[in-house]
C-alpha cells in the first residue's frame, strides 16, 4: 500500500497492545526544526535558515519547477496558492487541448486516476492486484498440474497468495482491536457526559470494570501532554481508518475501482487518460509534501517550505492503497515534459507489476537532467533485503543516476536520531532528512504535523530545489553529488531491528550511502565552488 501514510504511531496487529501498555510519545520540538541548526538551534534540522541569513542574502535566483507525484495537493491554500504551478499555454476551463499535450485543461498538473466521472479515492494493493490476476490462471491448479514453464509463476502466485491472506488476517485483527478500543473509549466519554473530555475529568471518573480502568488509565496518559481531540482525531481515528480500509479495500480481491478511470489498466502504454481534478477526494498527504518544499517564507503566515523560489505542480498518481506502475510512470513524464526539473515521490511498495514501464520513464527524467527524490519507505526495513518500489535500479541493469532515496530522522543528536519507522539500507538509501512531527501545510489552509519517509523526501527536494535556482548551471547528477557530500556526519550508533524480529545497536554510518543528515548550509557552501 502506500506506506507512506501511515502516519499514526503504532501500525501492524500490536496497536491495540501498544496503547494499553505504554504512554505515546509526546513531542516538543522547535517550530520549524526541520530547517534549523545542530549548533545553534540544538536539533538536527539542516540549516535551511542558516544558509539564507549566512550565504543567500542578496543573491539571485530562477524559479525551478518541483513536481509532487502524490495523492493530490491543495491549490488554493492560504500557503501553496502563489507558488501553484500555472500551465500558461493552456486556456481555463474551455474543454480544450490548447497547449497540444494530451492533456485537456490540464492548467496546474493531472490527475491520473480519475475521468470526467470522478476520481479514485481508494484501491487495492500491488499484491491484491497481482493475487487477483494469476486467480485466473492457477486458482484451481496445483504443483503437479502445472506446466514446467509455467511453475515458478505458479510458485509466486502461492507465496503471494499467502502473504496476502496473511496480511488480511492481520488487518481484520487490527482492525477488531482498534475497533474495539474506539468504542470503547467512545463508550467512557458518553459516560463522562462531555463531547471534548479534560484530564481532569478522566481523572475524576470512576470506572465500573476492568476496561473502564484501563481506558481511564491510558487517557490520563495522553492528556497530560495533549488534548483529547487532538489524541482522538491523530490516534484513535486514523488507527481504526487504516484497518478498515485495508480490510475493505486495500487487501479485498472483490474490490476494484479502475472502471472509474475508463483507461485499460493492463496497457501500461497508454498515456492519455485522467482529469486536471490536482486535489482529488483526499489532497492531505500531497498537500503537507507541497509545503515542506515550497511553502511561502515570506508571508509571516503558516510555515516555512525549504526553498523559496519554487513553483510547485501537482500531479496525482497515488490513492489510498497502492499506486499502479503506470500511473507512475505517466506521472514522471507528464512532470518532465512540463518542465520540472526535481520530482518528489512519497510513495513506495513491496510489489510491481510492470517495473519495465517505470524504469523507462525514469531513464527519460534521468537523460532529461531531472532530480529524482523517493521516499525509502515506513516499515523499519533493511532494503538491502526488503524491496521497495519504485526504485533506481533498473530490471535490465544499471542504475539512476540522480535519482536520492530517502531516510527519516528525527531531531535528536543521540541514539535515536534514526525514525523508528525509517526504512534504511548501506547501498540501497543515499541519506536521512527530518522526518519526525513535521508541520506542514494541509486542505482548508490547516497545518498539521506528520511523520513519514514522506515527509523526509520533500526536505530533500526542497534542498535540490534551492540549490537549483541559485545555481541554475548544475546538472542534476551535480545536484545529487552536491547533496551527497554535504551530509552532516552522524557518528552514534542507532537501534535497528535484527534477523529474529529483536533489536540490534549499528552504526549510523551502516544505513545509508552517505552516512549522515542533509545540510541545506554545507551544500550551498559545496554548490558555490563546486567542482567534480
Amino acid at each position: 500500500m502506500n506506506k507512506m501514510r501511515k502516519n499514526f504511531f503504532c501500525s501492524g496487529s500490536l496497536c491495540l497492545f501498544l496503547l494499553m501498555t505504554v504512554p505515546f510519545i509526546s513531542f516538543g520540538q522547535k517550530p520549524n526544526w526541520q530547517n534549523l541548526d545542530l549548533k545553534t538551534d540544538s536539533v538536527f534540522g539542516i540549516s535551511t535558515e542558516k544558509a539564507y541569513n549566512e550565504l543567500l542574502k542578496g543573491k539571485k535566483a530562477v524559479p525551478v519547477l518541483v513536481a509532487v507525484l502524490d495523492g493530490g495537493v491543495d491549490i488554493e491554500h492560504e500557503d501553496l496558492k502563489p507558488v501553484i504551478w500555472v500551465n500558461k499555454k493552456e486556456k481555463t476551463g474551455n474543454g480544450k487541448d490548447d497547449d497540444k499535450n494530451g492533456y485537456i485543461d490540464d492548467v496546474h498538473g493531472w490527475n491520473f486516476l480519475g475521468s470526467s466521472k470522478g476520481s479514485i479515492n481508494y484501491e487495492t494493493l500491488e499484491l491484491t492486484r497481482l493475487v487477483r490476476r494469476d486467480n485466473a490462471r492457477f486458482a484451481n491448479a496445483d504443483a503437479t498440474s502445472v506446466k514446467a514453464a509455467d511453475l515458478p509463476a505458479f510458485e509466486t502466485y502461492q507465496k503471494n497468495k499467502a502473504a496476502l491472506e496473511q496480511e488480511l488476517a492481520e488487518a481484520r485483527i487490527g482492525l477488531e482491536r482498534f475497533g474495539g478500543l474506539k468504542t470503547a473509549i467512545d463508550d467512557l466519554v458518553k459516560k463522562i457526559g462531555k463531547e471534548k473530555p479534560t484530564l481532569q475529568d478522566f481523572q475524576a471518573f470512576k470506572p465500573s470494570n476492568d476496561m473502564e480502568a484501563n481506558i481511564q488509565r491510558i487517557m490520563v496518559a495522553q492528556l497530560k501532554d495533549s488534548s483529547f481531540e487532538d489524541f482522538y482525531k491523530s490516534q484513535v481515528i486514523p488507527g481504526y481508518e487504516h484497518y478498515k480500509s485495508q480490510v475493505d479495500y486495500n487487501l479485498n480481491l472483490d474490490y476494484d475501482p479502475r472502471g472509474l478511470v475508463g483507461d485499460d489498466p493492463n496497457n501500461s502504454k497508454e498515456r492519455f487518460y485522467g482529469n486536471n481534478d490536482v486535489a482529488g477526494p483526499d489532497a492531505k498527504h500531497g498537500s503537507h509534501v507541497a509545503g515542506i518544499i515550497g511553502a511561502i517564507r515570506s508571508n509571516d503566515i503558516g510555515i516555512k517550505g525549504v526553498a523559496d523560489k519554487v513553483i510547485i505542480m501537482g500531479v496525482r498518481n497515488t490513492p489510498n492503497g497502492d499506486e499502479r506502475d503506470k500511473d507512475v510512470a505517466n506521472g514522471i513524464r507528464y512532470a518532465v515534459d512540463n518542465g520540472a526539473k526535481v520530482i518528489n515521490m512519497s510513495f513506495g511498495k513491496s510489489y510491481s507489476w510492470d517495473k519495465a514501464i517505470v524504469d523507462e520513464a525514469v531513464k527519460y527524467a534521468v537523460a532529461k537532467d531531472v532530480v529524482l527524490v523517493h521516499a525509502a519507505g515506513n516499515d523499519n526495513k533493511d532494503l538491502e533485503v526488503e524491496p521497495n518500489f519504485p526504485d533506481p535500479e533498473y530490471a535490465a541493469g544499471g542504475k539512476a543516476a540522480t535519482w536520492i532515496t530517502v531516510g527519516a530522522s528525527g531531531w535528536t543528536n543521540d541514539g535515536k536520531i534514526k525514525a523508528n519507522f525509517s526504512n534504511y539500507g548501506k547501498t540501497k538509501v543515499d541519506v536521512f532528512a527530518p522526518g519526525v512531527n513535521i508541520n506542514s501545510t494541509v486542505p482548508g489552509s490547516k497545518y498539521e504535523q506528520l511523520n513519514g519517509t514522506s515527509m523526509a523526501a520533500p526536505v530533500v527536494a526542497g534542498l535540490a530545489a534551492l540549490i537549483r535556482s541559485y545555481y541554475p548551471k548544475l546538472t542534476a547528477a551535480q545536484v545529487k553529488d552536491i547533496i551527497m557530500k554535504s551530509v552532516v556526519k552522524v557518528a552514534q550508533s542507532v537501534e535497528i531491528k535484527d534477523d529474529t524480529g529483536g533489536n540490534k545497536t549499528v552504526p549510523f554510518a551502516d544505513l545509508c550511502v552517505s552516512g549522515g543528515i542533509v545540510n541545506a548550509y554545507e551544500a550551498l557552501k559545496l554548490a558555490a565552488g563546486y567542482k567534480k
